[in-house]
């Protein structure tokens, strides 16, 4: 307890503060925004004035507000909004639904373009080649984009080239291309992010960008999230998102990592912001995906359909978008500034590349509290593991990747040894790393409450377990959900646990986690969000 004056808001019920001095209260008080008391009923009534709020949760459990430690808010806005059409495996798996959605959207939307995102061959099996031919004989005249689901891959017809000046003679993006055939014209393939976001720019108008995030702050909201990163900060954002945040339709704090950029500078400088927009760090990349084939692996990929219909050349180990010296070079011009880095990173080759890099200006720019991240990690290795924790590098793992394609990773593309041990979260957290655990979205929905599952029982599609051995605790899985994902934003001093002089950012959960059976934890309704101590959703509604 700190102060008995009289609270805006008191909840009372089951408290999960994931505070370890003081685990499980009985109450919460609110002023201000700020927590100002834990503790007890009998220690918190006194709070309870004639203005006071006063909510008992009942069955009820209340956790801190959730944290998704990578995610991309900016842009799923715009993904998710009614100018494109989802078509990700979480919507659409008949491939003939599919194929219908983009030929109604061309018919629709005629000149001003059809935009759809989610394309996926190995959750959705029996779709086309996307050729180029395939695309223009789809829409001869409309410009047409569909996104990859995996965000690292875009297919666009001629028109769309035509549409944004893109021609044989375009230069390719730094760590980004745009495919060619064996004459050299383009092929209607974009990969990576400096080639794949100039391609859906145009779906995008300022005017109608407020309505979009406002759907996307509720999206966050109703999964229990009261803090999103967005992992590829676009500079050209900023007065929008400023904007939106002065007239008060901000519900979600934000904290960005700006794309590192050919010119290798930042637009502002590290840590600048506050408490509801800071801006946090950049982001840097090694590889891409493994839904498309361009990690970088020590292993090959099998040979098996699932491969053929990615593409994937027999014996392939992938690649990096990024050599040794372009990450050096990168990672030299923002780390002496003191930015913090989160370098997206699949394959155990990048992170044995990324890692060596970290080493290396560590060695020349030691910093005591760097907080260098490493993003999905999926094929990291034991040693790799160590190595990062010995160095003071952290990791965000992908874990809902098991949830959606467990299956294929091990049958269709890496096999047992290599793909059961995807996302190795309980040998992170064993060799003493803090963690978090993201959705990537929209990559995956944000449901914060199903990676806390799926990291407990590493359950896969066909209802087997991905290595048990990388299970962790129901108790670790909420903490990489809360205080440590905070903990790797650099905003535990002031979220992720319900501790006094904290923001009063919490969800209110239909049963406490830690006492239901692990695989329903992600049926657990949501039933309300608070911002620092302002409801902003309500689950009865």
């Amino acid at each position: 307890m700190s102060d008995f004056g009289d609270a805006d808001l008191v909840l009372f019920g089951r408290i999960l503060t994931v505070d370890p001095s003081f685990p499980t209260a009985e109450a919460v008080g609110v002023r201000g925004g700020r927590i100002v008391a834990v503790g007890s009923r009998a220690e918190t009534e006194p709070l309870v004035g004639p203005a006071t709020r006063v909510i008992d949760v009942g069955d009820g459990c209340v956790l801190p507000g959730l944290v998704e430690a990578h995610g991309h808010p900016l842009m799923e806005a715009l993904v998710l909004s009614d100018r494109m059409v989802d078509i990700r495996p979480v919507t659409m798996t008949d491939p003939t639904q599919i194929l219908d959605a983009i030929r109604s959207e061309v018919a629709r939307r005629g000149d001003d373009g059809a935009f759809l995102s989610g394309w996926d061959a190995l959750l959705q099996n029996g779709l086309p080649d996307p050729t180029l031919d395939w695309l223009d004989s789809i829409a001869p005249a409309t410009p047409l984009v569909v996104l990859h689901n995996s965000g690292h891959l875009a297919f666009f017809n001629s028109a769309a080239a035509r549409s944004l000046g893109l021609d044989r003679d375009t230069p390719d993006p730094k760590g980004a291309a745009y495919g060619r055939d064996v004459d050299g014209e383009l092929d209607g393939t974009a990969r990576e992010t400096g080639a794949v976001f100039p391609l859906v720019a145009g779906a995008m108008t300022a005017g109608g960008y407020p309505a979009m995030l406002a759907a996307e702050c509720a999206r966050l909201n109703r999964a229990g999230l009261t803090t999103c990163s967005e992992m590829a900060y676009d500079p050209k954002f900023g007065p929008l998102v400023a904007g939106f945040e002065e007239s008060g339709a901000l519900t979600v704090r934000l904290r960005t990592y700006e794309m590192s950029s050919p010119a290798m500078t930042a637009s502002t400088d590290p840590g600048a912001g506050d408490d509801m927009i800071r801006h946090t760090g950049i982001k840097i990349w090694v590889d891409g995906s493994p839904w498309i084939g361009n990690i970088d692996l020590s292993f090959p990929y099998l040979d098996t359909d699932a491969t053929r219909s990615i593409g994937v050349e027999p014996g392939s180990c992938g690649h990096a978008n990024y050599t040794h010296e372009q990450l050096t070079e990168i990672v030299d011009a923002y780390f002496p500034r003191g930015w913090p880095i989160a370098c997206h990173v699949m394959g155990d080759n990048g992170i044995d590349t990324i890692l060596d890099v970290y080493d290396s200006v560590l060695r020349r720019h030691p910093r005591s509290d760097h907080r260098l991240r490493l993003e999905h990690v999926g094929a990291i290795r034991q040693d790799q593991l160590r190595r990062a924790v010995a160095l003071g590098v952290t990791c965000s793992l992908f874990v809902d990747q098991i949830h959606y394609w467990g299956d294929v990773l091990v049958d269709g593309l890496f096999g047992p040894e290599h793909g059961s041990r995807w996302m190795p979260a309980g040998s992170a957290v064993a060799a003493g790393m803090r963690i978090s655990l993201h959705n990537d979205p929209p990559v995956t929905p944000e449901e914060p409450l199903r990676n806390i599952a799926v990291a407990v029982t590493r359950t896969t599609p066909s209802g087997s377990v991905s290595a048990p051995e990388e299970c962790l605790t129901v108790d670790q899985a909420i903490r990489a959900q809360t205080i440590d994902a905070a903990w790797q934003l650099f905003s535990d001093d002031v979220i992720g646990s319900i501790e006094v002089g904290k923001y009063a950012d919490f969800v209110v959960l239909s049963a406490d986690p830690r006492d239901v059976p692990p695989e329903t934890i992600a049926d657990l309704d949501v039933l309300a969000t608070y911002l620092g101590g302002v409801q902003v959703y309500d689950g009865s509604a």
